[in-house]
């Protein structure tokens, strides 16, 4: 940047001169490489920086630590939605099993966090609250470690630290890098501190808003648990009219902190029982609090659980079997897009609709969604706009986006998710055997990593290229975790995307990174 400045060099040499993923270890505190590395686990790389803290392995530890003050690093076997509060507490995540799209590796990217996944040399023992490392030592709760998340490694003790290096130099050659660039950026932001990073790291707006994410606070998951647990229609939508303030202002937040850049939500996406307690301790509370008897509470649970979740009732199939979840999100949306209005930052939000197989699905979905849209708008006398799209998941719904469109204004490609589902590959298991495949040449890389071009890759081709056909302009967007990858960024390009979107600490990345990509190409053209 200084030679730049200088006139020793131009703009464009300026920001080829920097590495995309260098950037990373500027936005995070690192351990600093001069001093010992005592390391009692490895695992995967998951979400870079360090941090320092003491062990904790359950997500209860992690908070009333946080509350006393204390950095903490949060051990568990693999994180579950119920851990998003433990995660928010502590300073840094480590799991033993997972890999780089398991749910502890996407939510500590997104909120920034060191996090290392897979460290499957060390043994975890969650009810005496301690981990026995390779080589023998064990370090129980309490125990100050370093987690070092760009390196994938545990170290004992508090290692020596460099601070991130966020300075004026850092954002201008940013803004250089939008000067050259061709296709959009966006996060994936699930809370207004998420929005926030993303406006910090100047994204074009949010990509992919995970509304799930916002149910796990104490107050809310006691309402989702009742509705949950709801016998009829009736009593179901009485617990989501107590959730609708809440859901409203979430928005409320998110549409002001985005000041009018596009917003996509994404309706609820996980199946149920990810909302209730796994243990019997758990389960007699919630039959107290909810003043059922325990045997009802426990039936009802085990009914809930599903052989394979993942491929089970979620997404779009609650939308379509329990309607009422959907019409309160999208009440939700629609009295914050008025809200928004009169306060000045008038928005368009994009509404997704999540793990879509058929056509029929979207049907149904958007003329519940339309009849929302024109109750609101009947009810508060005042009009607004939106976009209504599908998140392209399935390898059905990639090779039939050509009806999909017929009903999709915007079609977002989650590759997490359509990776695993291609590959028959489950995203939270893969670690175990990935690095073997890899290096044996089974795989070039690890799929979750780095976009497989030529398999997935022909999938967003295809549904790019038939959703096309029936809408010239459909918007394509790529947010899975790969939107923050330059590989997958050049393929986008190439394929005409719109936009990528990626987690808000992999938005500068993604920036400097989509324009190298077009400076390159506009040398080669040359």
């Amino acid at each position: 940047m200084a030679l730049a400045e200088d006139g020793v060099i131009g703009k464009d040499e300026a920001v080829l001169r920097v590495e995309p993923r260098a950037l990373s270890e500027l936005l995070h505190h690192q351990v600093d490489p001069r001093g010992a590395r005592d390391v009692f686990a490895h695992g995967i790389a998951a979400s870079p920086g360090a941090a320092t803290g003491k062990l904790v392995f359950t997500s209860d530890a992690a908070q009333a630590s946080a509350a006393r003050g204390e950095p903490c690093i949060l051990v568990r076997r693999e994180t579950a939605p119920e851990d998003i509060r433990g995660m928010h507490s502590a300073a840094a995540v480590l799991t033993e099993r997972g890999g780089m799209t398991s749910h502890a590796a996407v939510i500590a990217r997104g909120l920034g966090l060191p996090c290392v996944v897979g460290a499957s040399d060390m043994r975890l023992d969650t009810r005496d609250r301690k981990l026995t490392a390779h080589d023998g030592r064990v370090f129980r709760e309490g125990d100050v470690v370093t987690l070092d998340g760009s390196k994938g490694e545990a170290l004992a003790g508090a290692a020596d630290m460099l601070p991130p290096a966020l300075d004026d130099a850092f954002k201008l050659l940013l803004s250089w890098a939008d000067q050259f660039r061709d296709i959009g950026i966006r996060a994936n932001a699930d809370t207004p501190a998420d929005a926030a990073t993303a406006r910090r790291f100047e994204a074009q707006g949010i990509g992919l808003c995970r509304t799930e994410h916002m149910f796990f606070d104490e107050d809310r998951l006691v309402v989702m648990r009742e509705m949950i647990f709801a016998d009829t229609p009736g009593d179901r939508a009485a617990a989501l009219a107590r959730l609708l303030p809440m859901q409203r202002d979430d928005f409320v937040q998110l549409f002001e902190i985005m000041q009018g850049l596009p917003v996509c939500i994404r309706l609820f996406d996980p199946p149920l029982h990810e909302f209730l307690p796994h243990d019997r301790e758990g389960l007699r509370e919630l039959a107290e609090a909810l003043d059922r008897p325990l045997s009802e509470v426990t039936r009802r649970a085990e009914a809930l659980r599903e052989v394979n979740p993942m491929l089970g009732m979620r997404g779009v199939r609650l939308g379509v079997v329990l309607p009422e979840i959907y019409d309160m999100q999208a009440q939700a949306i629609f009295e914050a897009t008025l809200e928004s209005a009169r306060r000045g930052a008038p928005v368009v939000p994009e509404v997704m609709i999540p793990l879509v197989s058929a056509r029929r699905e979207v049907e149904m979905v958007k003329a519940r969604i339309d009849g929302v849209a024109a109750l609101v708008r009947t009810k508060a006398k005042a009009d607004f706009d939106y976009k209504l799209g599908v998140m392209v998941e399935t390898p059905r719904a990639a090779l039939r986006a050509g009806e999909i469109a017929q009903h999709a204004g915007f079609l977002s490609f989650g590759t997490n998710d359509l990776t695993q589902m291609t590959y028959g590959l489950s995203r939270d298991d893969a670690g175990r055997f990935m690095n073997t495949y890899v290096q044996l040449g089974v795989f070039p890389e690890d799929p979750f990593q780095f976009l497989d071009v030529d398999g997935v890759g022909e999938l967003l081709l295809m549904g790019a290229e038939r959703g096309r056909a029936t809408r010239p302009d459909l918007t394509l967007s790529v947010c899975g975790e790969h939107g923050g990858n330059p590989e997958s960024i050049d393929f986008c390009r190439r394929a005409g995307f719109d936009y990528v979107s990626c987690s808000p600490y992999r938005v500068p990345m993604a920036r400097l990174a989509a324009a190298h990509l077009a400076l390159r190409d506009r040398v080669g053209d040359s």
